[in-house]
Parts: structure tokens; C-alpha cells; sequence
């Protein structure tokens, strides 16, 4: 169920898209929406908290102040006695150089764009500031119908787990989507690294970013090129030996050969309808891998994938009737089956451009309500459904020092200058004293009985 304003939204995208190569260098440029939006905000104003205190973290009240003064601010709703949140310039510059790195928009960005790129056939205002504000915030009635279409069933742990695995896939299947169409979207790429299973958990994604931010490259463009230069070999080639990145060669490997698979699939397959299919179907199948068939993932999978197969063909059949509708009484253009070179000219355009407009769709999905659970969640249920915490993931850990954390008493102890804790009141001790002849305790209290 969609309301007009999410439909506005939803216009006001594809005169985006039509025209985005007006204003853009990119044509493969992706919109992040309400959620994605808020996750760059969020790393940001970690990455700004870990400059001026060393720790790479954010509470979730002060995200929530800050995005309602970003949205204000980019949509210039902001009063003149509205306060700033604290380093708001440096969190602002950071943000808008996550979306420029990663070659995304975000959809006030889009909307500012609205007016230079809307020709004499689009509407004049599809929205106003503050409709956008509301929708992004979640105030909107498009976010409450969301919320009236789930049946009130108390929040039980498996309830919760159950949603994870309903959302899992969608996220799993349109990040790696984002990343066929823009591989430089570092956000796509925490997303589907690890997924599935490939022993890339946070020691190795710190690796492959500090890689990245080495060589002035996206996180995928930084994978890729260590495996081409081991599958290149040579000394002048090959990395050197005591690159980060060896320790996750095989983890790395899969993952590379994994995407060069969807891309082959993309380039070879004219059919934009069969090759979108073909694509999710292999990734739903790299997603379930090992599971049984009764586990609850299966259904959820399935079911996006279905969804997302008829929304793929809806986009098509679409597009079909908008070139009809613009070339009425313009003599056909020449057959593409002439062109030179056509196979390696055309394969995977169309394609693309209908991944394009899914990806367009998604991001104009209405928020999520539980702020605290898209940003944070539980990171052990999380871990359990294949979902990583995105702040986690982008935090660098903590050197091992190989030797268990200590007690909480001991490190107390130890800031007091006292390592070794000591027992509360007098011990119990053998009635044979001679055992602690050399016990201060017992010394002292025989130096203080007097000889008969």
C-alpha cells in the first residue's frame, strides 16, 4: 500500500533518473534513502567523536538531535535561533564526503535537484520541504501505514528474530545490486562482505578500509585489485608478503570471484528481465547455502526474490510504454543488431538501467521505526542472522594482547596501585602456628604476648 506522497517521491526519482546525466558525472550514481541516510550520519558523527575523544562511537540521543538539525538545515527549514549541534560543520563535511566517495545521493539531494532537471512535461511542485521532513523523519502517513499493516503480535525473541530474517535477504540481495551498478558504494559493501560466511569479520573489513584509505580507493575497488595482483603473480605484481590483506586471501577470493560472477551474468544475458532473475536467484542461493529447507530464512528469501522478480517486470513493462509514448511519428532508429562491436557496446545497459530504477524504488521506502534497532540491534542475534552493525563493523578493533580480558576487582585494583587483592578481616588459620613462622601477621602477635 503506497500513499501519494511516497508516490510523488517515487515521480519526482525517475525525473532523477531520466535526467541525472545533466548534473552528474555518473549515470551509475545511487540514491541512499531515509535509513542509509541516517546509518552515513551516524558513522560520521563517530569518525568526528573518535578525532576529538579517540573513540569511534555515538549516542543514539544525540544522532537523533543531530539528523533532525541536518534534514532542517539541508532543506533550509532551520530557524534563526536554532543551535547547531556540537562540531556540526566538521559531522556536515564528513557526511557529504561519505555520499561523494561512495558516488551516492541522498534523496534531499535529489530533491534539490528537482527544479534544474523537471522539463515542460513534469509537475511544477510534487513536494514541499516540510512533506519530505515528515516523510524522512517518519512522521508521514506513508510510515504509519506501514505500521498498520503488521498485526500487533507482542515482541518476543523469536518474533524479533523472525523479522531479521524477513529483512535479511532484501538488504543482502539490493546491496549487492548497488554494488553491480556503483561499486565504489562502500555502504553496499559492509553490508555483503561477510555475507555468506566468508571469515571476513571486523579485523579483516579494518584491513581492507585502511587498504582503501592507503590507496585513495573504494573498499570494493581495494579487494579487487589485491586479488588481480595475486592472480597476476610475479615480483613485480604480487603484494608483499606482509601486506594485511594475505591474512584474508581465501575470504577475499570468494568474494571477488562471487561478484565477477554476478557482473558475467549481467554482461551476458541481453534479457534485462531474465538477467535480474538470474542474478538474484544466485545470490538467494549463495544465502542459503548449508541451511536446510525448514529453516525460516528459506521462505523469507523466496519470498523477496518473487517480489522482487514482478517489481522488476512491472519497471520493464513501464519503460516499454514511456519510449512508446515518446516516439510516436519518429521514424525507427537503426537495428541495434548493426551496431559494431554490439555485444560488448550493449551488454548489461539495459540491465542495468532497470537495477537502477529497483534500487530508485527501495530508496524511497518508508523509514524504519526502531532507530535503536537499525542502528545498533543486539550484535549477538545479529551476528546470528548474518546482519553486521554497521557502526561495529567501520570501528576498528582492539589489538589483541593474546591473554583474556581481566576481572573488573583486578583492574580496579590495579588503577589504585593494590595488584593483589587482599581478604577482608582476619584469616582462618591452623592451630599450629609454626606453619606461619614467617607470617608478619603471626609475628606480630606473638611479639605482643609477654614472657612469663
Amino acid at each position: 500500500m503506497m500513499t501519494s506522497l511516497q508516490q510523488n517521491l517515487q515521480t519526482m526519482v525517475k525525473v532523477f533518473r531520466r535526467e541525472c546525466h545533466r548534473v552528474l558525472e555518473s549515470q551509475r550514481t545511487t540514491i541512499c534513502g531515509a535509513d542509509e541516510m541516517l546509518m552515513v550520519l551516524q558513522l560520521s558523527m563517530a569518525e568526528i567523536n573518535k578525532e576529538e575523544n579517540g573513540e569511534f562511537t555515538v549516542l543514539l540521543s544525540n544522532l537523533l538531535v543531530t539528523w533532525q538539525h541536518l534534514m532542517k538545515d539541508k532543506l533550509h527549514l532551520l530557524h534563526e535561533t536554532s543551535d547547531a549541534p556540537e562540531n556540526y560543520n566538521a559531522i556536515r563535511k564528513m557526511y557529504n564526503s561519505f555520499l561523494k566517495s561512495s558516488n551516492i545521493v541522498d534523496l534531499i539531494d535529489v530533491y534539490e535537484m528537482y527544479d534544474t532537471l523537471k522539463t515542460e512535461r513534469d509537475c511544477e511542485e510534487l513536494l514541499t520541504p516540510v512533506q519530505l521532513l515528515e516523510f524522512l523523519a517518519g512522521n508521514s502517513d506513508s510510515c504509519n501505514v506501514a505500521d498498520v499493516v503488521i498485526p500487533p503480535v507482542p515482541a518476543t525473541p523469536s518474533n524479533r528474530q523472525s523479522q531479521k530474517h524477513s529483512k535479511l535477504p532484501t538488504v543482502v540481495i539490493c546491496a549487492y545490486l548497488k554494488l553491480l551498478v556503483n561499486s565504489k558504494n562502500d555502504l553496499a559493501v559492509a553490508h555483503v562482505l561477510n555475507i555468506p560466511d566468508r571469515g571476513l569479520g571486523r579485523g579483516a573489513f579494518t584491513d581492507l578500509k585502511h587498504a582503501a584509505r592507503n590507496t585513495q580507493t573504494s573498499l570494493f575497488l581495494a579487494a579487487t585489485s589485491f586479488i588481480r595482483a595475486i592472480q597476476l603473480g610475479g615480483k613485480g605484481y604480487a603484494p608483499s608478503e606482509t601486506d594485511p590483506l594475505r591474512k584474508h586471501l581465501k575470504g577475499l577470493s570468494d568474494f571477488v570471484h562471487f561478484t565477477d560472477n554476478l557482473e558475467e551474468l549481467l554482461g551476458e544475458i541481453p534479457d534485462p528481465s531474465f538477467a535480474g532473475s538470474r542474478i538474484m536467484s544466485t545470490i538467494k542461493a549463495r544465502l542459503l547455502k548449508g541451511r536446510s529447507s525448514e529453516d525460516p530464512l528459506c521462505a523469507a528469501a523466496e519470498e523477496t526474490v518473487q517480489e522482487l522478480r514482478l517489481r522488476i517486470k512491472n519497471i520493464i513493462h513501464s519503460q516499454k510504454e514511456a519510449t512508446n509514448a515518446s516516439t510516436i511519428g519518429v521514424s525507427p532508429a537503426r537495428p541495434k543488431c548493426y551496431a559494431i562491436n554490439h555485444s560488448t557496446a550493449y551488454g548489461g545497459r539495459e540491465t542495468v538501467k532497470v537495477l537502477l530504477h529497483l534500487l530508485d524504488e527501495e530508496a524511497t521506502s518508508p523509514p524504519s521505526r526502531n532507530k535503536a534497532d537499525l542502528l545498533y540491534g543486539d550484535e549477538g542475534d545479529m551476528a546470528e542472522a548474518g546482519v553486521s552493525c554497521i557502526l561495529t563493523l567501520f570501528r576498528s578493533p582492539e589489538p589483541s594482547t593474546g591473554s583474556s580480558p581481566k576481572s573488573l576487582r583486578y583492574r580496579v585494583l590495579e588503577h589504585e596501585g593494590k595488584t593483589t587483592p587482599k581478604a577482608k578481616g582476619n584469616p582462618i588459620r591452623s592451630q599450629f602456628a609454626c606453619t606461619y613462622r614467617d607470617d608478619p601477621l603471626v609475628n606480630k602477635k606473638t611479639a605482643a604476648v609477654p614472657k612469663s
